[in-house]
């Protein structure tokens, strides 16, 4: 991953994040999805990173649906 991808937020689970994945790509955001659950213990969080330049939009994004 490049150094100017910014921590957008994190999912408990894969599936929560490919959600909001899917939902930035609609949206032409690029998303890097780093899964940081322990595969055994199911314990950790996923990370979705975003370009620096697309941080606030992905934000907007994101406020815009959980206001849905």
């Amino acid at each position: 991953m490049e150094d100017d991808y910014r921590l957008l937020t994190t999912a408990a689970d894969v599936y929560e994040a490919e959600l909001i994945r899917g939902l930035l790509l609609e949206n032409d955001i690029e998303v890097h999805v780093l899964n940081k659950k322990d595969s055994e213990l199911l314990i950790g969080e996923v990370e979705l990173y975003v370009p620096g330049d697309q941080l606030a939009a992905a934000r907007e994004i994101l406020n815009q649906h959980d206001e849905e």
